[in-house]
């Protein structure tokens, strides 16, 4: 479980512009995967460590904020930056007063993360047990070629961060981001580590990655919500509360409330509403 003098905050203020037309009316971090928007997922492995309420998680937002707001609720404190979002950095200087000394667990909303071998929470634990509350800490996975930029001790980070008092206190509520901010500094000075984390990860960023996400929370067969109608053929793919499927879909995502025509068949794209289709080809970046 997470120490007292710790809290955690989830980053939901982005755009999501790589997912566009998907994210032209909701927040990536209410995309869903698996059926459960990605901001759940986040909160989710939170209060798996035991970091629940708005006391010890904060949910930043910015882009399409409202909808962001509504969906937290009660469930953690919320920070709602104004005109266009702040980055990782500018999002935590804008919590300073908020975090108010405390050791802070970040987590990107947009990260999906599963292993099979440990429930949500207890998954990224090893990122937490036995930190020193002074140096920075990311969880990561062996990088295809350890040494391409944006590795970090040969590892691509995966969504979760630990970061101290002393690096978040000179962080000011203005655009920055963590890595030029706070991670490679970190590093410079033989204060950064990283944490492997055994099981599968995709950023959700673009639309194939985003699909990946889903066929992997969806397994081998097809995910299908209680309240959904599929009258025609659903394999490996995931079908949303209240969606409709009269025709063939595929490696699939048909998201809550959307349709699928009786002529249709669909292979390798995310369904939204209103009838909106986005090819999500593998491979595809």
């Amino acid at each position: 479980m997470a120490p007292e003098d710790l809290c955690a905050v989830v980053l939901a203020a982005g755009e999501g512009t790589r997912l566009r037309p998907l994210t032209a009316g909701v927040p990536k971090a209410l995309c869903p995967v698996g059926n459960v928007p990605l901001l759940d997922r986040a909160l989710d492995r939170l209060a798996g460590l035991g970091l629940i309420g708005p006391e010890r998680v904060a949910v930043n937002a910015c882009y399409l904020a409202d909808q962001v707001v509504a969906h937290v609720g009660d469930r953690a404190h919320l920070s709602v930056e104004p005109g266009d979002p702040l980055g990782t950095a500018g999002g935590l200087g804008n919590l300073r007063d908020w975090i108010a000394g405390r050791g802070v667990l970040v987590g990107n909303a947009d990260a999906y993360l599963a292993d099979p071998r440990a429930a949500p929470g207890p998954d990224i634990a090893a990122l937490l047990a036995g930190w020193d509350f002074r140096s920075v800490r990311l969880l990561g996975r062996p990088a295809p070629d350890p040494t391409a930029p944006g590795t970090f001790d040969g590892h691509v980070f995966t969504g979760f961060s630990l970061l101290p008092w002393h690096r978040i206190r000179e962080l000011s509520a203005s655009f920055g981001d963590l890595v030029r901010t706070v991670w490679r500094p970190a590093e410079a000075a033989g204060e950064l580590t990283v944490v492997a984390y055994p099981g599968t990860f995709f950023d959700t960023g673009t639309p194939a990655d985003y699909l990946a996400a889903n066929l992997h929370a969806a397994g081998d067969a097809a995910l299908i919500a209680p309240d959904a109608t599929v009258t025609g053929r659903a394999r490996h793919a995931v079908v949303g509360a209240g969606a409709v499927v009269r025709g063939d879909v595929e490696r699939v995502v048909v998201w809550p409330g959307a349709t699928v025509g009786p002529d249709e068949r669909l292979r390798d794209v995310v369904r939204a509403d209103a009838g909106l289709t986005v090819a999500a080809l593998p491979g595809e970046r």
